[in-house]
This record gives C-alpha cells, sequence and structure tokens, in this order.
C-alpha cells in the first residue's frame, strides 16, 4: 500500500528556513512525480513545486529562488528546501504523488492521487 508522510514543519520568524520531507513506503518515488501542495485557512489548495521522475522541477512563481525541491533515491524521500520564509507562506504543506507517465509534472492537484496528511508551516513573529 502507497503511503506518504510529510515532516518538518513548525514554526519559524519571517526570513527564516524550514526543510520539509516527503518519506514514502510501498513504493519507489523515483519512479513517480512528487508535488508539493499547501492550503491556508480559507484558501484553495495550491501547487507550490513538483519534482519528475526524470527530476525536472517546477515551481510556483510565489517560491521561486526561494523554495527548492529534491528527491533523495537513498532515502526514498523527497525534500522542500524553503528559505526566506514569509508569512503569507503560512499553510498546510502537503506532499502527493502522480503515478502517471509523465515528461515534466505539474501543480495542478487533479493529476495527483495518492496525498499525505500534511504539515502545518506557521511563518509569524
Amino acid at each position: 500500500q502507497l503511503q506518504l508522510v510529510e515532516s518538518g514543519g513548525g514554526l519559524v520568524q519571517p526570513g527564516g528556513s524550514l526543510k520539509l520531507s516527503c518519506a514514502a513506503s510501498g513504493f519507489t518515488l523515483d519512479r513517480v512525480a512528487i508535488g508539493w501542495f499547501r492550503q491556508a485557512p480559507g484558501k484553495e489548495r495550491e501547487g507550490v513545486s513538483c519534482i519528475s521522475s526524470g527530476s525536472g522541477t517546477k515551481y510556483a512563481d510565489s517560491v521561486k529562488g526561494r523554495f527548492t525541491i529534491s528527491r533523495d533515491n537513498a532515502k526514498n524521500t523527497v525534500s522542500l528546501q524553503m528559505n526566506n520564509l514569509k508569512p503569507e507562506d503560512t499553510a498546510v504543506y502537503y506532499c502527493a504523488a502522480d503515478r502517471r507517465i509523465v515528461l515534466m509534472c505539474g501543480l495542478s492537484d487533479r493529476a495527483f492521487g495518492d496525498w499525505g496528511q500534511g504539515t502545518q508551516v506557521t511563518v509569524s513573529s
């Protein structure tokens, strides 16, 4: 059974950094696209970043230059390094898997069928 588990969320001051991890069981992450999404209170879920099985990456404009997605095949994890965090980055962050065979991942949540339980990120002074 495929399972995704996020970790690494927490409370950080504006300008600070956090690193989120998405660990998988039941399959190997390097064969699927993995996306990071977030949902703030009262807002729709939005795509933040994704990494394809070929390691191509994509970022939302709001996080470009601040967030970096990467894959560690040995640990079967995908990480999201978040730097220069802003209060508007506050949300529950989810990782998700797209098991279709695609050349490049996308940031639409409709393409992702397997989801983790989420981890809270709060950016506040």
